[in-house]
């Protein structure tokens, strides 16, 4: 409790016993009953009342929150230039009073949404895009009034500065400020772009009327029913181009892959025929290496050919028994001559 919630409280306790004491001298007075020393009492209490409301009206506590315009009818332009400070501050009683005003942050919404802005209902601002679309801003407006600008605000604004400044300014900005961009470049590449815009005027022209704007802050973008139907057919008609592309990327990499598949198929059976003939020719190479031999050896000893023969007649044959007028029963190989018949004896008639 400060300072002066205090001498008011006196001040209103004073009046109440002044009145508590007059109700009491009269009604003593109609009953004949002695009333000595009521007129100083009522005197010495309304003395009192008077000094404490003089006090108090000459006391004002500002606020942190707060700076006071000193309205006052002493002085030459009916106002203080200054404007008070916070804490216990001594004005002219009876002759100077204070306008309070708030230096802390405030908001300003305007909203489509019927219970987040400031008007009750749909308050958000229709703007025109440079191609000619329409679109619906919802934002808010953080500003404050500037400290040092108090009394200039209280001149220009009064308590008009929320309805008056704040709101036809910012209404109007957007409009001018949508305006020079299209309706792509509102929602995506230059979004950025006219935000910094809108806050540098916003800025500006609170700036002028003794305010600081604190941030701008361009809540959402709202098309027209039939620009946002176009927009959804073209995502639409994106993500079916998308994936048809998905499509045929899929069908190249299978195509790619079944191509490398049968090149590699295809590899395969060259390197296998190349192996087989490499094989083959190895084989001959060997098989006409390995004659080569034999009939290099077959030269220096004939007889060979004859051992191997009987070797292959039988290996386990040790006798073998033939008829007495038979021949050999094969000839040897590379001997094979024309049989030399055998001779028949001839058998004489007899007489």
């Amino acid at each position: 409790m400060n300072v002066q919630s205090l001498t008011q409280i006196l001040v209103g306790i004073t009046w109440v016993a002044v009145v508590i004491a007059f109700v009491v001298v009269v009604m003593r007075a109609s009953r004949n009953q002695p009333t000595h020393g009521s007129g100083r009492i009522i005197g010495g209490l309304i003395l009192l009342a008077l000094v404490f409301t003089t006090m108090s009206s000459g006391l004002v506590f500002i606020n942190p929150e707060e700076r006071g315009v000193v309205i006052s009818a002493i002085a030459p332009k009916g106002y203080r230039e200054q404007a008070l400070e916070p804490g216990l501050k001594f004005i002219v009683p009876f002759a100077e009073t204070v306008v309070r005003y708030p230096i802390s942050r405030q908001t300003y919404t305007m909203s489509i949404a019927t219970s987040e802005g400031a008007i009750k209902g749909d308050d958000s601002i229709a703007a025109r895009t440079a191609d000619g679309q329409e679109i619906l801003v919802d934002a808010s407006v953080i500003y404050q009034i500037d400290p040092a600008k108090v009394v200039q605000v209280h001149i220009q604004w009064q308590d008009r500065y929320m309805n008056d400044l704040v709101r036809p300014q910012a209404r109007g900005i957007i409009r001018d400020v949508v305006s020079q961009f299209g309706v792509e470049e509102v929602v995506s590449s230059k979004r950025d772009e006219m935000v910094n815009e809108l806050n540098t005027r916003m800025a500006k022209k609170l700036e002028e009327n003794g305010f600081i704007l604190v941030d701008f802050v361009l809540r959402n973008i709202t098309f027209s029913p039939e620009y946002a139907a176009s927009v959804e057919q073209k995502q639409i008609a994106e993500q079916q181009a998308q994936q048809a592309r998905f499509v045929v990327e899929t069908k190249r990499q299978e195509a790619e892959q079944a191509r490398q598949i049968a090149q590699g198929q295809a590899d395969a059976v060259v390197i296998k025929a190349k192996a087989d003939a490499e094989a083959r020719i190895i084989q001959a190479e060997a098989e006409a290496k390995s004659l080569a031999l034999i009939s290099n050896a077959l030269k220096e000893n004939p007889d060979l050919l004859n051992y191997q023969y009987i070797n292959k007649l039988s290996p386990n044959l040790q006798v073998m028994l033939l008829p007495a007028n038979s021949p050999f029963l094969l000839p040897f190989p590379g001997q094979i001559t024309t049989p030399t018949p055998i001779p028949t004896p001839v058998t004489q008639p007899q007489p």
